[in-house]
């Protein structure tokens, strides 16, 4: 029988929610979440992403920490590092040695030979610790207390983060690869997950949810979702991408080549995905042009003012000017369209300011689109990664 969970994901902080932290599009945030190991007493920060990893400390006399800021291996009799020659090592990223662009040699022992990982990110920070195993203690809705063993995870010694910002306590990953959670607790649970995410802008902030499993899917989600195919990239396999055929303004399609969506399976470049760890969304340069220059037409003169020079379209945040904002709509493939609110698409950049949260894809980026966690709010989104399909619906945050 395939037993549902559920995680609560309150949200912790205004725009940007929490720290940066990944290898993605600028312009990143995190959904909080709690979560804990088996040796741990408390939960701890977790942020929901594409690959797992926990700050981790080798204290003997771990007295002078303070409660749930690190995971501690010496304390758990079920903690295993990955050795440099298992062939789980060859999954994530190794540090290059200081003397020549190479990874460390691997020794062939059992003792002084973990699987030594190294993320580097898009802000500058990094993570890089053992890759490592250990038994995840979860609450299910319906059986109480339930253990995924041997779950991997990056056991990070050394964390560094950009000036001014606080480094997370941990990574949820929930991409495609073989080492992410869902992946890992699909036998247990089933191949489905799904989420929602409430507005950010609410007081007090309203908590969100995650929901693991296809029986948790069948018993919440509502009959109203409407589907659309997730995509491979044969290059990027860990992202969740979707076909964009086109995108309108008040109803109006735009003049944009259904080309200009494309994913170019040669080349790994184009397309689009849907992630939760990217605030903003980002569309092709020329959707986007096209975008800000119908948008810009349908707003009055006096609801346009200056904002954040990152921005290139703002609006006064009034209420009579927020209420102006064009409609905006994204046909999908499958007969689809996500059609979400204004607020979804123009978020608070500064006092009294609200502005389009939109950025183009450029040759320095990733070289793809995103719909970010922004652009998601309000939805339930289904990850049916058994049947290759995404689901939607904007009234599934409320019926669930």
């Amino acid at each position: 029988m395939l037993l549902p969970l559920i995680l609560l994901l309150p949200r912790r902080s205004r725009f940007p929610w929490c720290p940066a932290r990944r290898p993605a599009p600028a312009s990143t945030s995190w959904i909080c979440i709690s979560a804990r190991r088996r040796s741990d007493s408390a939960s701890s920060l977790t942020l929901a992403a594409t690959s797992s990893g926990t700050r981790c400390s080798a204290c003997r006399d771990c007295s002078r920490h303070p409660p749930v800021t690190a995971f501690f291996p010496r304390h758990s009799s079920s903690f295993r590092p990955y050795h440099c020659y298992h062939p789980a090592c060859r999954l994530v990223p190794h540090p290059r040695s200081s003397s020549h662009d190479a990874a460390p040699p691997c020794r062939r022992q059992p003792l002084h030979s973990p699987c030594r990982y190294r993320y580097s990110y898009a802000d500058r920070s990094s993570s890089a610790g053992f890759f490592s195993r250990d038994i995840a203690t979860l609450n299910s809705t319906s059986a109480g207390i339930l253990r995924l063993h041997s779950l991997p995870f990056g056991c990070a010694f050394n964390v560094t983060s950009p000036a001014g910002s606080e480094a997370p306590r941990g990574v949820l990953g929930l991409g495609r690869g073989p080492i992410s959670f869902p992946s890992r607790a699909a036998r247990r649970f089933g191949d489905v997950f799904s989420y929602c995410l409430m507005d950010y802008t609410l007081s007090p902030p309203p908590t969100s949810f995650l929901l693991i499993g296809a029986a948790a899917h069948t018993t919440l989600a509502p009959k109203n979702l409407s589907f659309t195919p997730l995509l491979t990239n044969p290059l990027s396999p860990t992202f969740y991408y979707v076909r964009v055929l086109g995108v309108s303004v008040e109803s109006e399609p735009l003049r944009v080549d259904p080309s200009v969506w494309a994913l170019d399976r040669a080349t790994g470049i184009g397309g689009t995905v849907v992630d939760s760890g990217t605030t903003l969304s980002f569309v092709p340069a020329k959707a986007y042009r096209e975008i800000v220059r119908a948008m810009t037409g349908r707003l009055p003169l006096a609801a346009i003012v200056r904002g954040p020079p990152e921005f290139d379209l703002c609006v006064n945040a009034s209420a009579e000017a927020t209420k102006r904002v064009p409609r905006l709509a994204f046909r999908l493939l499958g007969g689809t369209e996500l059609a979400p609110p204004a607020g979804n698409y123009f978020s608070d950049a500064a006092d009294g300011v609200r502005c389009l949260a939109m950025q183009p894809v450029s040759a320095a980026g990733p070289g793809f689109g995103v719909i970010g966690n922004l652009m998601q709010q309000g939805f339930l989104l289904v990850f049916d990664r058994r049947a290759h399909r995404l689901g939607f619906s904007r009234t599934g945050c409320t019926d669930a």
